[in-house]
């Protein structure tokens, strides 16, 4: 574990409009498993992240429909190939848009592995893995409450692709993985199962 303060990095303000609407991120949306060797930029990466869980209001609502405002999604990132950030494995932040850096060093060919050998993993700029604590959800709303959990990783997930898509990055979606080795490879807390890995890259232009 991290200990120093030193381990959190505060992320860029994210942009509340581009030059790609909606309407075209829908349309364009695809399944990219293949990835040239380009980092990403921080900016990128911040992006993304507030995509899937940030923030849009001071109450702290999310960009992420959650049943009962309870919010049992976490996200972490496995970096490889971003600019000005150290490989590693992070946690996201949404109440200050930063990340937690859990552990040092590239931890992508090991998360491939305990992805049945998806090679897109390894060879992806970034690993985003979006994790549920269900018992935030579930001491709410009792055994209905999982199938709440997993309707709001949808969410999460779709607004992550649509995000990447719009910044013409490539994203794929995956759910064939060893959850018990996933979780040790990422470091998730006991209470925390993942449910998405989704690699992010450069494609080619």
């Amino acid at each position: 574990m991290i200990l120093d303060d030193m381990a959190v990095t505060a992320l860029m303000q994210p942009r509340r409009s581009s030059d790609t609407s909606l309407e075209e991120a829908l349309m364009n949306r695809r399944s990219a498993r293949s990835y040239v060797d380009g980092a990403l930029t921080l900016e990128e990466l911040s992006q993304l992240l507030w995509a899937a869980q940030g923030l849009t209001s001071p109450q702290g609502l999310r960009t992420a429909p959650s049943a009962g405002g309870l919010y049992p999604l976490e996200v972490y990132v496995v970096v490889g190939r971003v600019e000005g950030l150290s490989r590693g494995v992070y946690r996201y932040l949404p109440s200050t848009h930063s990340i937690l850096r859990i552990q040092d060093g590239d931890r992508r060919v090991e998360l491939a592995r305990a992805s049945l050998d998806q090679s897109w993993v390894k060879e992806a700029a970034v690993d985003i893995i979006i994790a549920a604590a269900y018992e935030r959800t579930t001491v709410k709303y009792g055994e209905r409450g999982v199938r709440y959990v997993h309707l709001e990783v949808g969410h999460a997930a779709q607004n992550l692709c649509l995000q990447a898509t719009a910044l013409r990055l490539g994203a794929v979606t995956v759910g064939a993985f060893d959850d018990d080795e996933v979780s040790m490879v990422v470091g998730l807390p006991q209470d925390e199962k993942p449910l998405y890995v989704i690699p992010v890259g450069r494609l080619e232009a």
